[in-house]
């Protein structure tokens, strides 16, 4: 609930702030429905991952640099399970850890972020690296604002499979190439949802993202070892699906969409546009400035003051928001010229619509 006075402060002049350069256009991928049973074996030679279309190559998470090496996923539904094959160009396959729910980010992995929700609190995560050792977790809410991860959070039907085009940790040869195929069950996904907590149906959307970490490494009597300099590890390379923009994989607003359809192939279905997109957009980019950047100032405000925003969100695009000093935090309203809807954010990152 809203907790601001009709009586609040407010300046005549409003405040012109940009986010321009951190509004996210978020991917996305329809993913087709498999009639056929899909054999989880790292090789995705059933007929029906002929009818599933790669992604765009991944890019480097703040869309600057170019990976050194190229990831490329696709998707298959059923009623009991979503499908991830993922092709990760490697010539040096390596890993170390065996225990499950380790921290598998410490070796070269490949992850998956999934919010059937769409509202960025609730989301689950699947970590796994080249000797099929999974880390899953749930996460309440992100991290930046007190989000707990819980390790107890089991797929317990999930399925993994790598397979290697090389050999693992061989440091003498030259590899090209792993992959990872996973059977993620649906059941405890649909229990993130809003409700209808049912399957999927024809065009619903999830939010979805990927990730690649990558470490340099050295190579120490004939083992793999993350490389350090100086006694310390080299910072990994983080490559992603859909653009953070930050190295932060936990901004699901900026995550991809994840558009279901019944029908076998995806080539003759449209994705479904959010016409309120870009407002939203800019409704988390001005709670990310408040809580974490060049905004915080506003929030010394006095307890039920305002401010006129005008928000520059792409070249000759504004918006008008209003930022309110509530007892809980803040709050900012955009009302949407495309919808005629407000949107109200607040200091949780927590976008409604009224």
């Amino acid at each position: 609930m809203s907790i601001v006075s009709c009586h609040t402060k407010q300046e005549s002049e409003p405040i012109q702030v940009s986010v321009s350069n951190v509004i996210v256009k978020p991917k996305h991928y329809i993913v087709s429905k498999s009639t056929d049973a899909i054999i989880i074996d790292g090789n995705a030679n059933e007929k029906a991952w002929e009818f599933a279309e790669f992604s765009d190559k991944f890019i480097d998470i703040e869309g600057i640099k170019t990976p050194k090496f190229d990831t490329q996923v696709k998707m298959l539904w059923d009623d009991t399970n979503l499908y991830v094959y993922a092709e990760l160009n490697e010539p040096h396959i390596w890993g170390t850890l065996t225990q499950r729910d380790a921290v598998i980010f410490y070796n070269n992995d490949f992850e998956v972020f999934l919010d059937p929700a769409g509202q960025g609190i609730g989301y689950g995560e699947i970590e796994i690296n080249a000797l099929n050792t999974v880390w899953d977790l749930y996460l309440n809410k992100p991290y930046r604002i007190g989000g707990k991860a819980n390790f107890e959070w089991n797929l317990n039907q999930l399925k993994t499979a790598v397979n290697i085009h090389g050999t693992l940790n061989n440091p003498v040869d030259k590899d090209s190439i792993w992959t990872v195929e996973m059977a993620i069950p649906l059941k405890p996904l649909i229990a993130l949802k809003n409700r209808p907590k049912t399957i999927p149906k024809e065009g619903e959307q999830w939010r979805i993202n990927f990730s690649r970490v990558q470490w340099d490494h050295d190579i120490i009597a004939g083992k793999y070892h993350r490389k350090k300099v100086n006694d310390n590890y080299l910072k990994e390379y983080n490559w992603v699906w859909s653009n953070q923009k930050v190295i932060n994989m936990h901004e699901p607003e900026k995550w991809g969409f994840l558009q279901f359809t019944e029908d076998t192939s995806s080539e003759n279905i449209t994705f479904i546009e959010d016409v309120d997109l870009d407002i939203k957009q800019t409704a988390y980019a001005l709670f990310r400035k408040t809580r974490y950047n060049d905004l915080k100032y506003l929030l010394d405000e006095e307890q039920n003051s305002s401010k006129s925003i005008v928000v520059t969100y792409a070249k000759n695009k504004t918006l008008k928001a209003t930022f309110y000093k509530t007892f809980f935090g803040f709050e900012f309203r955009i009302e949407s010229p495309n919808s005629n809807r407000t949107y109200i954010i607040n200091q949780e990152g927590t976008l409604k619509a009224l």
